[in-house]
């Protein structure tokens, strides 16, 4: 079928955040007197909200869970730093403000659905630029539920009047694409992002969103 509209993730995908985010969660780490960890190690923490993001940096374990109270602190913490980190060395990678002005440009709606706050993903597309491209944000706390849950993108499906295969969702993480296997979308994978996808069944493995171009004008040609 065609595709019709555009669902993106943000963390990875459309915008490289990872240096803020280490920079916040290093902040946090410092208030419970624990040393800095490397930005790559918590780059392999991202995915799946910032309450994971924060047990992980808190434990310094992919699986680590922090203790309630810690956690709760945790948060509250991390909130206040990326407050203010939110966007200062953040911007979008090579290649997306071609593509989403090529997605506007083949008349195709956009949405961002991410597992991030709300409160986060609204402000860091503004400041960096990308606001005014989707009619449609979702983050993590949006919804009762979040990607790999099905429901964001049947949200964005519903509000756009359109079947979930005519729903292309572009992502740089299994959340992504098991978002979209669950709702039965297309899902094609960037390679640059925090997660290595090359071992990911999808629709494709792509380097830049200008790639996805191609794939949507060739969907329902057959």
């Amino acid at each position: 079928m065609p595709i019709k509209a555009i669902a993106l993730d943000l963390d990875g995908t459309l915008l490289d955040t990872i240096a803020d985010l280490a920079a916040a969660a290093n902040a946090m780490r410092s208030e419970f007197d624990l040393p800095a960890l490397e930005q790559d190690r918590l780059a392999s923490f991202v995915g799946g909200g910032m309450a994971q993001l924060v047990h992980r940096s808190l434990t310094d374990a992919r699986e680590g869970q922090a203790d309630p109270e810690q956690h709760a602190a945790g948060i509250a913490a991390f909130c206040r730093h990326y407050d203010r980190l939110l966007a200062v060395k953040t911007r979008p990678y090579p290649g997306v403000v071609a593509g989403l002005e090529a997605f506007r440009s083949m008349g195709l709606r956009l949405a961002v659905v991410t597992n991030k706050p709300l409160r986060f993903t609204e402000p860091v597309l503004a400041q960096t630029g990308l606001l005014p491209y989707f009619d449609i944000v979702l983050g993590g706390d949006s919804l009762p539920e979040k990607k790999p849950h099905p429901l964001p993108l049947q949200t964005v499906c519903q509000q756009f009047g359109i079947t979930a295969a005519e729903l292309l969702m572009v992502g740089d993480s299994h959340f992504d694409r098991d978002a979209a296997r669950n709702a039965g979308a297309p899902c094609l994978l960037l390679d640059y992002g925090y997660e290595d996808v090359r071992g990911l069944q999808c629709a494709g493995i792509i380097s830049s969103l200008v790639e996805a171009v191609d794939f949507v004008k060739n969907a329902g040609s057959d």
